[in-house]
C-alpha cells in the first residue's frame, strides 16, 4: 500500500527556522527548530542542507513561509523585513536543488492556512488575520483562497488609523503597526511612567484591580487595532478575524475591555490557536495542495484536506 504524500512546511523568522513534515490532515510527523542563519549564500545554502536532511520518503514537496514582500506566483522574495534576501528566487532555486515543488509565500499566509484548515478559522471560508508581534502581519482569505492582489496584498500592519502619527517603516505614518504591536505596546507603556519591564500579562492584572493607567494603556493599544479590524470588516466582510502572532490573545482580550461601539460592521474576532506551529503546518498544506495541481493559483484553505 503506497502512502499518502507528505511535505515539509519551513517557517523563516527574523530570528528562528522551523521546519517539519506535515500530513495530509495538517499533523506534525517530525519537526527541528534553528536559528536562521544570515547572508543569502550562506541561507539558501543551509536551507538546502536542512531540507535534504529531513526529507523523507513520503516527502513530495516543499512549502516556504517567508516575513515580508513575497511574490507567491513567482516564488520571488521582494522583501524579507529584517533578512537581506530581497530578489531571490526562493522557490526556483530550492526546487532545482532538491527536486521537489516548491511554493514559497508570505509567511502570515501560511499561518492563516493552517488556522482556516486546522486551527480557530476550521470552516470559515473568508477570514483576515492579523499578527501581532514586534511588528504586524497579516492576511486575508476569500471565499477559502489567499487573496495576493498583484504579489503581496495583506500588508495589513501599514492600515493607516492615526494620520500623522508615530513615524512606520514603511514611510509613512500613525500605521496600526505603530499603534498596536509589540513595539508599540512598549512605547505606551514607558509613556505612561510604567516600568520597562511591565508585561501584558501585567496591564491586565493590576487593569483588573483597578489600575486607570493600566487600563489606559491597553485601550491606546487595542483601540486603532479595532480601527484597522474594522476597516478590514467594511472591506471583506469576513466570517471571522482572527488575530495571531506572541500577542494576539492577549490583543484580543485587550479588544473585549473596550466599550461597545456604535457601528454598522459587526465580526467575530477569535485567537489564533495553532502557535509557533502555523506557519509549517500551513506551509505543508500549501506545498501538499500543490501536488494536486502544480499549475494552480494557491490552493484552498478549506478543500485541501
Amino acid at each position: 500500500m503506497t502512502s499518502k504524500p507528505t511535505a515539509l512546511g519551513v517557517d523563516v523568522g527574523g530570528t528562528n527556522l522551523r521546519v517539519a513534515e506535515i500530513d495530509g490532515a495538517g499533523r506534525i510527523r517530525s519537526r527541528h527548530a534553528e536559528r536562521v542563519t544570515r547572508g543569502r549564500e550562506a541561507f539558501l545554502a543551509r536551507l538546502v542542507d536542512i531540507v535534504a536532511a529531513r526529507r523523507g520518503p513520503d516527502v513530495g514537496a516543499i512549502g516556504v513561509g517567508m516575513p515580508g514582500r513575497i511574490d507567491a506566483a513567482a516564488g520571488l522574495i521582494l522583501s524579507a523585513g529584517y533578512l537581506d534576501l530581497g530578489g531571490l528566487p526562493l522557490a526556483g532555486l530550492l526546487g532545482t536543488a532538491s527536486h521537489l515543488p516548491v511554493v514559497v509565500d508570505n509567511d502570515c499566509t501560511m499561518a492563516l492556512i493552517a488556522e482556516c484548515a486546522v486551527g480557530a478559522a476550521r470552516g470559515a471560508a473568508n477570514v483576515v488575520m492579523f499578527t501581532i508581534g514586534t511588528g504586524i502581519g497579516g492576511a486575508i482569505a476569500q471565499n477559502g483562497r489567499p487573496v495576493h492582489g498583484r504579489a503581496t496584498a495583506g500588508q495589513l500592519g501599514h492600515i493607516t488609523v492615526r494620520p500623522g502619527g508615530e513615524p512606520c517603516n514603511c514611510g509613512r505614518r500613525g500605521c496600526v503597526e505603530t499603534t498596536s504591536s509589540g513595539t508599540a505596546l512598549g512605547r505606551h507603556i514607558r509613556q505612561a511612567g510604567l516600568a520597562s519591564d511591565t508585561r501584558v500579562d501585567d496591564l491586565f492584572a493590576a487593569a483588573d484591580a483597578g489600575n486607570t493607567v493600566a487600563e489606559a494603556v491597553l485601550s491606546a493599544w487595542a483601540a486603532p487595532m479595532r480601527d484597522a479590524a474594522t476597516s478590514m470588516a467594511a472591506a471583506f466582510d469576513p466570517d471571522v478575524v482572527l488575530f495571531g502572532g506572541g500577542l494576539g490573545a492577549a490583543m484580543v482580550r485587550a479588544l473585549k475591555r473596550l466599550p461597545a461601539e456604535d457601528s454598522w460592521y459587526r465580526y467575530d474576532i477569535r485567537a489564533a490557536e495553532l502557535g509557533d506551529d502555523a506557519g509549517v503546518i500551513g506551509a505543508g498544506l500549501c506545498a501538499l495542495g500543490r501536488i494536486e495541481d502544480a499549475a494552480s493559483a494557491p490552493p484552498a484553505l478549506i478543500s485541501i484536506l
